[in-house]
């Protein structure tokens, strides 16, 4: 019987630089406190379109996070 030696490769860790992560991170939180807003406060003190549009859009999603609309 004969061993054979394989060589299995280390996966290298890539560095992100935060400078780089910064803008993307940046643009999600404002995208996702804009979302945050619509579901869970337009049409209601704080609403910034008239009608019920926006309300009837996000309606489930008001349920679905706990937001009561009703």
């Amino acid at each position: 019987m004969t061993t054979h030696t394989v060589a299995v490769p280390t996966p290298i860790p890539v560095r992100i630089p935060v400078r780089q992560i910064l803008p993307y991170a940046i643009f999600t939180g404002i995208l996702s406190l804009i979302a945050l807003y619509f579901v869970g406060a337009e049409q209601g003190a704080l609403a910034v379109f008239d009608g019920t549009t926006v309300h009837e859009l996000v309606h489930d999603a008001r349920h679905l996070l706990g937001f009561p609309c009703h």
